[in-house]
């Protein structure tokens, strides 16, 4: 494999670049106009502009993108996260010109990628699931009797994606009913598909997904968990492994049925088994994420891995570089992803980077989308960067994080960085039992 067409942007595609110039790579960036200047774009071996800022015009532009990877006569392509990195139709397109997709089939990523398929099939081999529809549903009184038999509170959901975008929690009928049209709007323009289901809501949950990793020779390994329990409206801000509110025992179920999960539908490469655990340790299956994860740093921290190197190996068609029992989890790691945004009310903050300058003390990794004279603009993502510690334990991994976020400095936009100074110094936070409604009580 000599040449690798990302098709992403900011600091995904950074990392990525970054692991192929390790390997003697060549690489090929996508960017749009707004993102002429982001630094990706200057460390590629060649860059094409995809067009006009709006993703439907750029990011999104598929026969664009194939011409520009016919042109470059690429190898693969790697997706990244989001955009198109779980759309099966790219996958397929692009392997039927004869590049490699770096990622799982394409039949896995349509089966997973639809979550009522998924819960199906989790339900099949064994692995729990949440409480809720069987299957999509189709009207409004459907989604009430189902909400009504699993009693309230319930999460109504886009059967085609996951995140924030694609879900409302909903305490009552009222609000259900409310609910219904906005999930499926969202659903429709987000993800193209407005099918949607119902969930009961776990109170006092914990956010726990598996990293899992295939090969197409039949192996799969687990390369343990990241808690993700820190959210801001469904989305995850800070991930840390190991997870402070597992047992050694309880790891080792989840870790298992993850693995069983991936081998249902005979994973190949990376992939993320997500579950939600409630007060008593019980956990259930969320959805499979048939790609590379933005929290994937945790994992290459606790393991020394480099998890892009092994999926182009896998893509390459080689078997998984080391067995089970030779994987470790060693240390802490926790990430925070650095958002443009007011750290109070969330709401984006683009604008023109005037200052970024930070201090890397030992065990601290920051994978970087932006700099000092960047601009963030408001048709992405205002993810700017992610800051990754590692200690020999978690209070080492937390005071490198107060030590990090004490010396950041950046001016020109509103940023984060004072909501995870709070959270660092909080002692729920430091006892290691918060749950997903952490941030909502914290803000109330």
């Amino acid at each position: 494999m000599k040449k690798i067409l990302i098709a992403n942007r900011g600091e995904i595609a950074l990392r990525i670049i970054k692991t192929c110039q390790r390997l003697g790579i060549e690489t090929v960036a996508i960017y749009s106009e707004a993102d002429a200047d982001l630094p990706y774009v200057k460390e590629a071996t060649v860059a094409y502009c995809v067009g006009e800022p709006p993703v439907l015009k750029s990011y999104l532009n598929v026969d664009l993108i194939v011409e520009i990877a016919q042109k470059e006569n690429v190898d693969a392509i790697h997706p990244g996260y989001g955009f198109l990195s779980e759309n099966a139709g790219f996958a397929n397109r692009i392997e039927e010109k004869g590049i490699k997709f770096i990622g799982p089939s394409v039949k896995t990523i349509a089966q997973m990628g639809d979550k009522v398929v998924a819960r199906q099939t989790m339900k099949k081999v064994g692995v729990p699931v949440v409480p809720g529809s069987e299957n999509e549903l189709n009207s409004i009184d459907e989604v009430c009797a189902v909400a009504m038999e699993i009693g309230y509170p319930v999460m109504l959901k886009a059967s085609a994606g996951g995140g924030g975008i694609g879900m409302q929690k909903c305490e009552n009928e009222e609000a259900l009913r409310k609910a219904y049209q906005t999930t499926k709007g969202r659903a429709k323009a987000y993800f193209g598909n407005d099918d949607v289901f119902v969930e009961k809501f776990i109170e006092n949950a914990r956010h726990i997904e598996i990293q899992i990793f295939g090969d197409s020779h039949g192996n799969i390994v687990h390369l343990f968990e990241r808690d993700c329990s820190i959210q801001r409206r469904n989305q995850k801000v800070i991930e840390e492994s190991p997870s402070p509110f597992l047992t050694q025992q309880k790891r080792l179920e989840m870790c298992q049925s993850a693995v069983l999960a991936a081998r249902s539908v005979d994973y190949v490469n990376a992939g993320t088994i997500e579950f939600v655990v409630d007060e008593d340790g019980n956990f259930y299956f969320l959805e499979m994420n048939t790609r590379l994860q933005v929290e994937h740093p945790v994992t290459e921290m606790i393991t020394n891995l480099d998890l892009v190197e092994w999926q182009i190996l896998v893509a390459k068609g080689e078997e998984l570089p080391l067995k089970q029992t030779e994987i470790n989890q060693e240390g802490h790691s926790i990430e925070f992803r650095l958002y443009a945004e007011n750290p109070e009310t969330f709401m984006p903050s683009p604008g023109k980077i005037t200052e970024f300058s930070y201090s890397l003390g030992d065990g601290v990794r920051l994978d970087l989308g932006y700099k000092s004279g960047s601009t963030v603009t408001p048709y992405y993502d205002p993810m700017i960067a992610k800051v990754i510690v590692h200690g020999h334990d978690r209070q080492d991994a937390i005071q490198k994080a107060k030590l990090f976020f004490r010396d950041l400095s950046i001016s020109g936009i509103k940023h984060n960085g004072p909501l995870f100074e709070e959270i660092l110094n909080d002692e729920a936070y430091q006892s290691g039992k918060y749950t997903t409604s952490y941030l909502a009580k914290q803000k109330t």
